[in-house]
């Protein structure tokens, strides 16, 4: 940091230099010796010019010497004897104007960085404070001012707060759990507290969040059954625990509060898909939804002829490009309306050849179902970074339009996304 200013302050007088040193030299003199010396030039030649016309006979004699003397007594009143040394005058202001530049310019410069430049830039990654605008501390000593802070007054919520967060950023799993419990006695009814406790213990748990975890987060959706956070950790210990239909609930009621063409969104609809996925292949491998998923589809009526099914086919000539891990996105989308899936099976390419069937207990959000649309376009892509987003590399086939109820509708990869 010292190198960082004396470098500044290097810079600084250099361009002091170059701004001062033509004022301190610029010397405002009288410029009377300049028009005196106009003053004679113009007497000579209008002298010279009486010569002439006395020597042409255009004046006479008494005409020149009279306005001779007129010339030399107005010469006389211009010419100041005083104007003959150039004298400076008393205060010169462009040197006055160089010292008062001298020390505004670096005044200004000091107060414009400190008001808008970051302090911090050539402080040791480990030492700065978070980017993010959240304030975490992330050094040590930081920590341990904080910590000090805490101490001598315990009863703070939002230096717990910044507390464990920042020992959490420093994936110091224990102390942050530690400062988690502490804030839960002294805010038991935040459910974001709660939530963020839960995040933790799954890290000390080996990020498991079967036990402790989904107690905390059982209580933190007791406080709010909407909390984001809440939410989306519940549908992941419900899927560690098997409990497929726990985490579609979870997921679904996460789904809703997401914006619909998010990434966030597609990101849950995928996640609710496999979870459906593992819930059919649990209750015996049948592909249709049992009383219970259904219940859990929040009483989303039996798609009939307003589903559309069919084959996804694999093209010879890019089936090298695909790896059998790879996953398989199958997406209906409305011919003519909003970009937003309005069903979507999630499978991998290990299952092609695979047949499919889109209906409305698939639709990511309520007001988007394949059955409130007459033209629907149903793309088949495998994704290489399993993102339900088209990306440059991807294998892509595509249906003509169709109307939902189609069925036998056949997709063939064999287009790269470019």
């Amino acid at each position: 940091m010292i190198e960082f200013w004396i470098i500044c302050a290097l810079l600084l007088a250099v361009a002091l230099a170059f701004v001062m040193w033509p004022l301190w030299r610029g010397m405002a003199k009288n410029n009377q010796v300049a028009r005196d010396a106009a003053n004679l030039e113009i007497f000579r030649d209008q002298v010279a010019e009486m010569d002439a016309d006395l020597a042409n006979g255009l004046l006479t004699p008494e005409l020149y010497e009279q306005g001779k003397r007129e010339l030399e007594a107005r010469l006389l009143d211009e010419v100041k004897p005083g104007g003959v040394g150039g004298a400076v005058l008393p205060r010169n202001p462009l040197r006055v104007l160089a010292a008062v530049l001298a020390v505004l310019i670096p005044l200004a410069s000091v107060g414009i960085y400190w008001k808008l430049g970051n302090q911090n830039v050539f402080l040791p990654q480990e030492q700065r404070v978070s980017a993010d605008g959240t304030g975490l501390v992330l050094s040590e000593a930081g920590l341990k001012d904080l910590e000090d802070k805490v101490a001598k007054n315990p009863n703070m919520p939002d230096d717990w707060v910044l507390l464990a967060r920042s020992y959490a950023q420093l994936e110091r799993w224990t102390d942050s759990a530690k400062a988690y419990e502490k804030l839960t006695e002294l805010v038991p009814n935040e459910p974001q507290v709660w939530a963020e406790y839960a995040d933790v213990m799954a890290m000390v748990h080996g990020k498991s969040l079967i036990g402790p975890p989904t107690d905390l987060l059982d209580k933190a959706l007791a406080l709010d059954p909407n909390n984001l956070l809440a939410l989306s950790l519940s549908g992941s210990a419900a899927m560690e625990r098997g409990d497929y239909a726990a985490a579609v609930r979870h997921w679904e009621a996460l789904l809703k509060q997401l914006p619909p063409d998010s990434q966030d969104a597609q990101v849950i609809a995928g996640g609710i898909e496999q979870a459906r996925d593992f819930l059919a292949r649990s209750q015996g491998g049948k592909k249709k939804r049992t009383a219970q998923t259904s219940a859990l589809e929040q009483n989303t009526p039996a798609a009939g002829g307003e589903r559309i099914s069919g084959t996804v086919t694999l093209g010879d000539a890019i089936k090298a490009k695909a790896a059998p891990d790879d996953t398989v996105f199958i997406i209906a989308r409305a011919a003519e309306g909003p970009p937003m899936p309005l069903a979507v099976v999630r499978k991998l390419v290990r299952d092609l050849p695979l047949q499919f069937t889109l209906d409305d207990s698939m639709a990511m959000a309520p007001q988007m179902k394949l059955s409130e649309f007459d033209k629907v376009v149903v793309v088949a892509r495998i994704s290489k970074s399993g993102d339900a987003k088209a990306q440059p590399g991807d294998l892509q086939g595509m249906s003509a339009v169709v109307k939902p109820g189609t069925t036998a509708l056949n997709i063939h990869i064999d287009s790269v996304i470019k």
